[in-house]
Order: C-alpha cells, then sequence, then structure tokens
C-alpha cells in the first residue's frame, strides 16, 4: 500500500493517479483477460467480493491472485478505489458529499471521508479542490 500511496500522492489528481496505477499493472500483465473486464464491471457496480468470484466461476483464492497480478492489490481494495473514483465523479458534478457519500455506498460522510484519506493521503475538500 505505500509503494500505491507514493505514486498516488505523486500525481496531481490522487485519483488519475490510482487510475493510472491500475492501466500499468494491466499493461504489463499482458493480453486482457475477460474475466479482469467482468471482475471490474461487477465490483465498480457495488457487487460483494464473494458474489462476483461466484458469477465468475472461480475461487476467491484465483481472484485475489490473479488481481494482485494485474492491479498490485486484492479485489476489496480494487472494489474500494472503484467506489472512490464513482464518489469523485458525483461530487465533481456537484453533489453534496453527504448525498454522494450515500448514493456511492458509503454508511455516511464520514465513511467516505475515511477512505478518501486512506487511499488518497487527501481529504475529500482537497481532492476536490474546494
Amino acid at each position: 500500500m505505500r509503494r500505491l500511496t507514493a505514486r498516488v500522492n505523486a500525481a496531481a489528481d490522487p485519483a488519475e493517479g490510482l487510475e493510472a496505477v491500475a492501466l500499468s499493472r494491466a499493461a504489463d500483465a499482458g493480453p486482457p483477460d475477460p474475466l479482469l473486464a467482468r471482475l471490474v464491471a461487477s465490483l465498480d457496480a457495488g457487487r460483494p467480493v464473494a458474489s462476483v468470484a461466484g458469477e465468475l466461476g472461480v475461487g476467491a483464492r484465483w481472484l485475489h491472485r490473479r488481481s494482485l497480478a494485474v492491479f498490485g492489490y486484492g479485489p476489496k481494495t480494487l472494489a474500494r478505489v472503484l467506489r472512490l473514483q464513482r464518489a469523485l465523479a458525483t461530487a465533481r458534478a456537484g453533489v453534496p458529499l453527504a448525498e454522494t457519500a450515500a448514493r456511492c455506498g458509503y454508511a455516511d460522510q464520514a465513511h467516505l471521508t475515511r477512505d478518501v484519506r486512506e487511499l488518497t493521503g487527501l481529504t475529500p475538500g482537497a481532492l476536490l479542490g474546494r
């Protein structure tokens, strides 16, 4: 996680930094794996990791190993990053943070704030340039 944080903090926009790291890992992994596209789509839709593994017909361990190889972190962290990206896009569209948190699957605004800080090292306001 430290390596990811260092790369993200080096980027002008931490969300773009996270995306760049994920894309870089995917490029290093070789030809696209069709299961990974389905994994990302399912996690981005907010489905739990265990149910996604079942939908894909793979075990949780395989899913974790494959995610580590491609993204540099496990599927749970991938789900958090995708949810963060949804939240940032929603907030940038002018939706208040409390409503953004509710729409994107956070328990409350404090949960959103903790997640943003853990993943980017910044507060939502600082990240959004407010």
